[in-house]
């Protein structure tokens, strides 16, 4: 089967190729495939009786010339979240925790893990990116271990768990004045200036196919259904386009039964491009300059935007924002309730789930999902309050029992019953 390029705006249509933007009319080229053939090809028994990774659906993933990576990028864990059900009052909720993928622990290894496949076959030897943290630490890690060499460009202010587990690998980290959106500017002039394969610059359309592995995985660990509506972080917005695409997909070669999946946009109230072009309805993407904590989430001029927006408004679902405190308070309520420590990006989905709720937008009896795309020991720093008045004893039960006050105890008792 062919596999090419093509326009979504105008059709213009190019075999692979390190490119991200259509010479006809500028707008994104995106991967292309023959949904008519695949019907007959692919089955759910096929897929059964594959590793347990994201390759697992190759056919609806760009075309590796070198087979597919032994990396075992995927298939994390779908959990019923019945204790934060309970809290929120929906008992169909469910989380797709990518916090604990393989193996950077964030989303991000998946798109990763196709964008180098290709930088191979396209012979590039020097790899990197812009990025806010997570795609850092995915880019460093894995190619390692493909011996390739990474040029990782970070803001200057980015947390420093981030840095650090970026810095481990064998990378060149550069730290740079300015924004996401400056930086992304510049590894788009490194694309012309140098032979390198900037994965979300002109390796961006198999980057991004990347993200549709999280939707075939909900849809194959709900037993082949579609889900009724999905939550989602929103940055750049190709997480939450793609998974509109992965739904299309696995309708398109017979996979599933079509029926409609409501999907919803968060984002943190200091930058919420994206939720503000879904809630004014306004034509155009307004950039903005971040100003919240929550870093993984902050590029003001989201490069699908406009196709996020439009995923969303075409499903019947919506969009909103949180502040920095409630997006604190959501990652503390999703550690207590459901073992699952998240970075900021997944408090913002919690608590954005919760204002959706409130707004009457959200069907609480509806099958959910919320998507944690990272680990909470990325962003520690906001949680750390809850060391400061830590009890330290001496070794003896008495001094025990003297901490053990009847405060605590209630505390410890409203939390267990949940």
């Amino acid at each position: 089967m062919t596999q090419i390029l093509r326009c979504r705006s105008c059709g213009y249509k190019t075999e692979f190729k390190p490119d991200t933007v259509c010479p006809e009319c500028f707008n994104p080229l995106e991967v292309e495939y023959d949904y008519p053939a695949l019907r007959s090809q692919l089955s759910r028994d096929d897929i059964a009786r594959r590793p347990t990774n994201m390759w697992r659906y190759h056919e609806l993933l760009p075309a590796v010339e070198g087979g597919v990576p032994e990396i075992a990028v995927g298939w994390t864990p779908l959990i019923r979240a019945r204790r934060l059900g309970r809290v929120l009052d929906m008992p169909n909720l469910y989380l797709k925790n990518d916090a604990v993928n393989f193996p950077s622990l964030s989303f991000k290894d998946r798109v990763v893990s196709v964008a180098l496949a290709k930088a191979v076959d396209f012979g590039f030897e020097q790899v990197g990116c812009a990025s806010t943290g997570n795609l850092a630490n995915a880019l460093a890690a894995q190619a390692s271990v493909l011996g390739l060499t990474s040029i990782i460009l970070v803001p200057e202010d980015l947390e420093q768990q981030k840095i650090v587990a970026t810095a481990c690998y064998k990378t060149h980290l550069i730290k740079v004045r300015g924004t996401y959106d400056d930086i992304n500017r510049l590894c788009t002039e490194l694309t012309y200036r140098e032979r390198i394969g900037i994965v979300n610059v002109n390796l961006r359309p198999y980057y991004s196919e990347g993200s549709k592995t999280v939707g075939f995985e909900i849809v194959e660990q709900l037993g082949w259904q579609l889900p009724d509506q999905v939550v989602v972080p929103m940055a750049g917005g190709s997480l939450i386009s793609k998974l509109g695409k992965a739904f299309h997909e696995v309708v398109q070669v017979g996979l599933v039964d079509d029926r409609s999946v409501r999907i919803f946009g968060a984002q943190a109230t200091g930058c919420a491009p994206i939720a503000t072009l879904v809630k004014t309805g306004a034509e155009e993407l307004v950039p903005v300059k971040p100003d919240t904590v929550v870093k993984s989430l902050s590029i003001g001029a989201p490069a699908d935007g406009l196709r996020a927006a439009r995923t969303i408004v075409e499903s019947g679902g919506w969009a909103e924002d949180v502040s920095d405190e409630d997006t604190v308070r959501a990652i503390v309520l999703l550690a207590e309730t459901e073992g699952i420590f998240a970075e900021t990006a997944g408090g913002v989905t919690v608590a954005v789930t919760e204002k959706l709720l409130a707004q009457g937008k959200l069907d609480r009896e509806a099958v959910t999902v919320l998507c944690i795309t990272g680990n909470g020991l990325k962003t520690a720093d906001l949680v750390a309050y809850r060391t400061d008045e830590l009890p330290v004893i001496e070794p003896k039960y008495s001094a025990y029992r003297e901490c053990r006050d009847p405060k605590m105890q209630m505390e410890a008792n409203s939390v267990s019953a949940i």
